[in-house]
C-alpha cells in the first residue's frame, strides 16, 4: 500500500513538476543553441570585411567568450528553476553563493582584471601580433595576445609578460601605418633652403630604389627649420612607411645623407665650446697652461705658455 502511495506521488510529481523541469531542459538547450548560432553568424558577416588571418583570430577569440558567458549565464537561470521546481529553497544556496563568490573574487581580483582589460584590448583591436608597442614600461615585438596577457620581445631578444591588467597606456609604433622622425642637425654656416633640397634629393632616391620603394608610402615631409640649437640648425622632417619598416628606411636614408652631405660639403656640427681668458686693466692676458696627454705606452706633455 505504501509502495502505491509512493508511486502515486512520484507521477503526480512527473506530471507536474517533472513535466516543467523536462520542459526548462529543453528550452535551455535551444537557447544554448540560439545563442551559438546568432554569435557564429555574427562574427561571420563581421569578418567578411577583414582579409586578415589575426584579426579572424581575434574575432573567434572574442566570440568564444561571449559564447561561454552567455551560456553560463542560461544555465544558472536554469539550475535555479529546476531547484526551485523540487522542492529545494534557493534562497540559502545564492546567501552561501554570495559570500564563496565574494571570497573568490577577492582572491582572484587581478585575474578578472586581467580578463576584463584582454576582452577590451581584443574588442578594440589595439594590439596584434606582429606590431611593436610600448606597454606597461616595456617595448618590443607582439609575440602573442589573449585574455591574461601580452608577451613581448625586444631587441635585445628578451621576453616579456604583461598582464593585461597592468596595461593602462597603448603606443602602438606599427598600427595602420609607421612614421619616423629625423631631427637633421646642420651648421649655422649653411643653407637652409639647399639642405632641403639635398634631403629631398636623398628620399626621392630612396624611394625609386627597388629595394626600399615598396616600404615607403609617401614622399619625405620637411617641416622646416625647427629649432636654433647650441651648436646646430635642427630641421625636422618624418617619413611615412608600411608598418613596422620606419626603422629599416631610416637607417638607410640617414647613411645616404651622410654620404650626401659629404660630398656637398655641408657640415654636421658637434657640441663647440669657446674658452675666454679674460683681460686686466691693462688689457693684457692671464698666462694658460695648456696640457696635453697621451696613455698608450707613450708619455707626452706639452706646456704652452
Amino acid at each position: 500500500m505504501q509502495i502505491d502511495t509512493y508511486l502515486d506521488q512520484i507521477g503526480s510529481w512527473l506530471l507536474t513538476s517533472g513535466l516543467r523541469v523536462l520542459f526548462i531542459l529543453v528550452l535551455t538547450l535551444i537557447a544554448m543553441k540560439v545563442v551559438s548560432m546568432v554569435i557564429s553568424k555574427l562574427f561571420v558577416k563581421f569578418k567578411k570585411h577583414k582579409d586578415d588571418d589575426e584579426f579572424n583570430k581575434r574575432a573567434d577569440t572574442l566570440g568564444s567568450v561571449i559564447r561561454y558567458i552567455l551560456n553560463i549565464g542560461i544555465v544558472l537561470v536554469a539550475a535555479m528553476m529546476i531547484l526551485n521546481e523540487i522542492g529545494i529553497e534557493i534562497g540559502p544556496i545564492l546567501a552561501a553563493a554570495g559570500i564563496v563568490g565574494l571570497a573568490v573574487g577577492f582572491g582572484a581580483q587581478k585575474l578578472v582584471q586581467d580578463v576584463i582589460s584582454g576582452f577590451f584590448i581584443l574588442l578594440e583591436d589595439q594590439i596584434r601580433v606582429g606590431d611593436v608597442v610600448q606597454i606597461a614600461d616595456k617595448g618590443g615585438l607582439v609575440e602573442k595576445v589573449n585574455l591574461r596577457m601580452v608577451v613581448l620581445r625586444d631587441l635585445a631578444g628578451n621576453v616579456h609578460y604583461v598582464r593585461n591588467g597592468q596595461i593602462d597606456v597603448v603606443t602602438n609604433m606599427t598600427k595602420d601605418y609607421s612614421r619616423y622622425l629625423f631631427n637633421i642637425g646642420v651648421a649655422y654656416r649653411e643653407n637652409v633652403d639647399e639642405v632641403i633640397d639635398v634631403i629631398k634629393e636623398v628620399d626621392e632616391a630612396l624611394r625609386n630604389d627597388p629595394e626600399y620603394k615598396d616600404d615607403i608610402l609617401e614622399p619625405i615631409e620637411v617641416l622646416g627649420l625647427d629649432e636654433f640649437a647650441d651648436s646646430a640648425l635642427v630641421i625636422k622632417a618624418r617619413t611615412t612607411t608600411k608598418p613596422i619598416k620606419q626603422w629599416r628606411v631610416a637607417r638607410e636614408f640617414n647613411r645616404r645623407l651622410k654620404k650626401r652631405f659629404d660630398e656637398k660639403d655641408i657640415e654636421i656640427p658637434f657640441p663647440h665650446r669657446t674658452l675666454y681668458i679674460g683681460t686686466d686693466k691693462k688689457g693684457e692676458s692671464p698666462p694658460l697652461h695648456l696640457a696635453v696627454e697621451e696613455d698608450q705606452g707613450l708619455d707626452i706633455k706639452e706646456k704652452t705658455r
